[in-house]
């Protein structure tokens, strides 16, 4: 029988992009903004800090004392906001390594994550939390080393920029690439690079192509995607599964139900993330539990 420590698990916290939006029409793939977790052999890392994290945060309370790396791809709302009710950053004995790159304007992640919590935005600094905290400033297209494994970075195409992130160990890899846009009829070739051969690619799917094309609610040059070239990009990487990610809140459950219909017939090994699922990539690169499964 494997240990945990023989694993690549990745745990789907929250899904949603843009807002959270809780409520009876999104029951079933939730309304949380983007957290996904990897468990890789020895290490944790966390991938954002949208509202999804809180959750997961209630998760890590019966794992104290817990060690983890944190990757922001960008600070945008839906991204940071449950980073101040993360409440195992409160815990002193926890340890938290923060990565994220230095925005346009020069402020670094620790700078931006402090000005979320200061009054009148909300009630406690970012000062008070009692686990040990070690920001690290990303250069964008470096690889980084956590234990065993490596985590490659590029830059993706959203406003204000964003962060892509593939991560490797022993033969395997995942990426998690949110949010970004496509190049009309050109694939981005640092999505191409993140991607290329991975057991797992997470990839924003915002819209649909016909969403992102109408003539007059168009969403050019919002930074976001499509399931349709989330497909042509899995095709041409060579992808093993591919989670389509990053929803619309306009998107209900039916929505996301015909949606996932599509998304399968244009490639078949692929699933729409839905909040609590978990996927096994290593030792079982098949092993999926439902989404009502507990992590």
């Amino acid at each position: 029988m494997s240990s945990m420590n023989d694993k690549f698990t990745v745990h789907f916290w929250g899904v949603r992009g843009s807002i959270a939006c809780p409520g009876p029409e999104t029951v079933r793939y939730g309304g949380n903004t983007p957290c996904v977790e990897m468990r890789v052999g020895r290490e944790r890392l966390i991938f954002d800090g949208g509202t999804g994290l809180r959750v997961l945060g209630q998760n890590l309370l019966s794992q104290m004392p817990v060690e983890a790396s944190l990757f922001f791809t960008h600070t945008h709302w839906d991204h940071i906001q449950g980073f101040p009710f993360f409440i195992p950053a409160f815990i002193r004995g926890n340890k938290f390594h923060i990565y994220g790159a230095v925005a346009p304007n020069g402020a670094t992640i620790e700078q931006r994550l402090n000005d979320q919590m200061l009054h009148p935005n909300f009630p406690v600094p970012l000062q008070i939390m009692g686990a040990q905290l070690d920001f690290n400033d990303i250069e964008v297209g470096e690889t980084l080393k956590i234990g065993e494994v490596r985590v490659e970075t590029a830059h993706l195409n959203h406003p204000g920029e964003a962060v892509g992130y593939r991560v490797n160990w022993q033969d395997y890899a995942a990426a998690y690439i949110t949010d970004t846009e496509h190049y009309g009829d050109r694939l981005d070739p640092n999505i191409l690079k993140l991607a290329q051969d991975a057991d797992v690619v997470i990839y924003d799917a915002t819209y649909t192509d016909d969403e992102y094309h109408h003539p007059k609610t168009g969403k050019k040059g919002w930074g976001h995607s499509t399931w349709q070239e989330a497909v042509k990009m899995a095709k041409a990487a060579k992808v093993k599964r591919l989670v389509i990610f990053h929803h619309d809140p306009l998107h209900n459950d039916e929505f996301l139900d015909r949606m996932g219909e599509d998304v399968k017939a244009a490639f078949s090994n692929s699933l729409l993330a839905r909040e609590g699922m978990s996927v096994e990539i290593a030792p079982s690169p098949r092993a999926i539990m439902p989404a009502h499964a507990k992590v």
